[in-house]
């Protein structure tokens, strides 16, 4: 089984490499086409990303150890079989199978050739379904077919081709009954789609969901939540850079990170109608159900709710970072400071993790506090 194993356990590290590195703009990109964050949309998305990544590594996986394979194969070596259904030939060789004993027809389980249809059968079995998905229509088999059908023939020539000459000979067989198999495992997986997707709602209820979210003019919690961690990276960002230039210690580390919160949870959305960085890119902004306009004293009372939970972390941060020698008349004071200050940080953590928690999963009963501190609202509209 570790020929199967290996490639799955390399495609899990590499995708979970690339998950990371698209999560934010993936989430940015979903918001930006359905106004909200549909969970099976992602879960169908990312699972298929993992899926290809699985059906590459199992073709390609183990690699040859040299690139010189030509030297490592005996002169005869073959490496295409152009012959349709050699498949059967192979499963039945030995003579094993009675046509008149059905006992003997249970050692067709016991061919190495019958294992390797079979597992060919399903590689591209689930790309089917995934298909099924996203062209919806019955009628589309055909298209469905033709994809299967080229990403065989590109898994084939890749292999046969030394993956493109990284190999001066192939390492593995191009077959034509590959292609055949493959192409109806995936034809018969876009058929049996709809059992599988029944747990997931269809693309037509999500793009209705849509529809309704943007008529209501109602932007998720969780959209919120994604801007400010938009606006907050952007400013790390920046305060790095600056950082690169200044004197880098706490107290010029402070002083900038507390001018770029002014300037982008304040001045931007003050010059800007309500909009910061993030809430621009995620196409809404903050307003008042008063005016249309937001007011200044409202974006802040936003900015030092904000503000205030930040300077709380740092002076905790900067309390438990205090360094006193054990013969230092003040050494006890500062262990009993570190220790509060410990105490406080892990408090505000749990609090703003909790609160965070029910404001996104409270179905819009629930606003963040600085926005309910500064009585904003969100809004779609210019």
């Amino acid at each position: 089984m570790s020929m199967y194993a290996t490639p799955i356990l390399t495609a899990a590290i590499v995708f979970i490499i690339i998950a990371f590195l698209v999560w934010i703009p993936w989430m940015v990109y979903t918001y930006r086409k359905y106004g909200f964050l549909p969970l099976s949309v992602t879960i169908i998305s990312f699972t298929f990303i993992f899926y290809m990544l699985s059906a590459l590594f199992l073709v390609l996986l183990p690699l040859p150890a040299t690139r010189d394979t030509c030297a490592m194969q005996n002169p005869n070596t073959v490496h295409y079989s152009l012959v349709p259904f050699q498949f059967i030939s192979d499963i039945l060789k030995g003579n094993w199978l009675q046509i008149s004993n059905p006992a003997t027809y249970v050692l067709l389980f016991k061919q190495s050739a019958f294992y390797q249809v079979f597992f060919n059968f399903l590689l591209l079995l689930p790309l089917g379904v995934y298909l099924r998905y996203y062209l919806v229509d019955k009628k589309k088999w055909w298209k469905a077919g033709l994809i299967v059908f080229l990403v065989t023939l590109f898994f084939e020539i890749t292999q046969v081709t030394g993956i493109y000459g990284i190999y001066n000979c192939a390492y593995r067989l191009f077959d034509v009954d590959d292609l055949m198999t493959n192409t109806f495992g995936g034809i018969i997986g876009y058929f049996i789609a709809p059992a599988v997707l029944a747990v997931f709602p269809s693309k037509k209820k999500i793009e209705e969901r849509a529809e309704y979210l943007v008529q209501k003019d109602e932007v998720r919690s969780m959209a919120v939540l994604l801007a400010i961690a938009i606006d907050f990276f952007l400013m790390d960002v920046v305060r790095q850079l600056v950082m690169n230039f200044t004197n880098q210690n706490e107290v010029t580390n402070f002083i900038v990170m507390s001018i770029l919160l002014f300037v982008g949870l304040f001045m931007i959305p003050a010059l800007w109608n309500g909009r910061t960085i993030g809430s621009a890119i995620l196409r809404f902004r903050y307003s008042s159900k008063i005016s249309k306009k937001v007011t200044i004293s409202r974006l802040a009372k936003r900015f030092v709710a904000i503000y205030v939970a930040y300077f709380l972390t740092v002076i905790a941060s900067t309390m438990n970072n205090i360094k006193v020698t054990m013969d230092s008349p003040y050494y006890e004071a500062a262990v009993l400071l570190s220790l509060a200050s410990s105490i406080v940080a892990l408090v505000l953590t749990i609090v703003l993790f909790i609160h965070i928690m029910l404001v996104v999963f409270g179905k819009g009963k629930r606003r963040f506090f600085f926005d309910e501190s500064a009585d904003l609202y969100t809004t779609r509209k210019k």
